[in-house]
């Protein structure tokens, strides 16, 4: 049975073994959680994972359970710490997720935390719309995204990018990956928004470091479920899809994404 509850941690929480690499800090946490119940709720979950950091724990939709964010995954943990499960909470009345709802809120929250001067912001004068970009600047993907940047901004979009390197900040040997120097050379670079626009097009910025927020918005990206690039949240918190169109994204923004 326990072999089959360790496979279970490493199910949910595969490919996340990275943010164990980010510093814990204190859950957030509902105000009707005691502290009682948080030191229940990390106990239950360090049971699959010692690795895994608890990021929220809110009242569940489902009558019984905490409504549990730890290390990109959303899980829920019976009030008495017995059980987890693992997967959407639907309301067939309202035929919504609830889950959804809740990831879009966390995502709020957190995303608010960033300072503008960390995010690589393209944007027209007075833009109808701001989303969120996780990026990889030897992204296929991204790469093709940022092509039409002046179409997005065209289309009052603004798009304000943060670093996702796919590769993570370190190899397994401990060293820096080649994916996350070239970004932390863009976010230090003179003009920020040249050398990732350079970037993209395949011109590698000059090696260059300072004090940069590369690591923590890799980071962040893991605690709000990113597992590749590009992922791009909308206002609301919604995650709004990889690879769009200036089209495809206005048409889900107008729609309230």
């Amino acid at each position: 049975m326990l072999k089959k509850l360790l496979l279970l941690g490493g199910l949910v929480w595969a490919g996340q073994a990275l943010a164990a690499t980010a510093p814990a800090s204190a859950p957030v946490v509902d105000p009707t959680i005691t502290p009682a119940t948080v030191q229940m709720v990390q106990q239950a979950i360090a049971k699959l994972s010692s690795k895994v950091v608890v990021d929220s724990i809110q009242p569940a939709p489902l009558p019984g359970f905490y409504q549990v964010i730890a290390s990109g995954q959303m899980v829920y943990i019976s009030t008495d710490g017995k059980y987890l499960m693992h997967g959407d909470v639907v309301d067939l009345t309202r035929r919504e997720n609830l889950s959804d709802d809740a990831w879009a809120k966390f995502r709020v929250a957190a995303l608010a935390k960033v300072p503008a001067a960390q995010r690589v912001v393209f944007a027209p004068a007075q833009p109808k719309y701001t989303v969120t970009v996780f990026t990889d600047v030897n992204c296929g993907f991204c790469r093709a995204l940022h092509k039409h940047i002046a179409a997005f901004n065209k289309a009052g979009i603004a798009v304000e990018y943060l670093a996702w390197p796919r590769e993570g900040v370190t190899t397994t040997a401990g060293n820096l990956t080649p994916t996350y120097k070239e970004m932390v050379s863009v976010w230090c670079a003179k003009d920020p928004k040249a050398a990732l626009t350079a970037a993209t097009e395949g011109h590698a910025p000059a090696a260059t470091t300072c004090t940069n927020p590369v690591k923590q918005q890799f980071d962040l990206g893991v605690k709000l479920g990113v597992n590749g690039t590009p992922t791009i949240i909308g206002p609301q918190g919604s995650v709004l899809g990889g690879y769009v169109t200036p089209e495809q994204l206005l048409q889900a923004l107008q729609a309230g994404g």
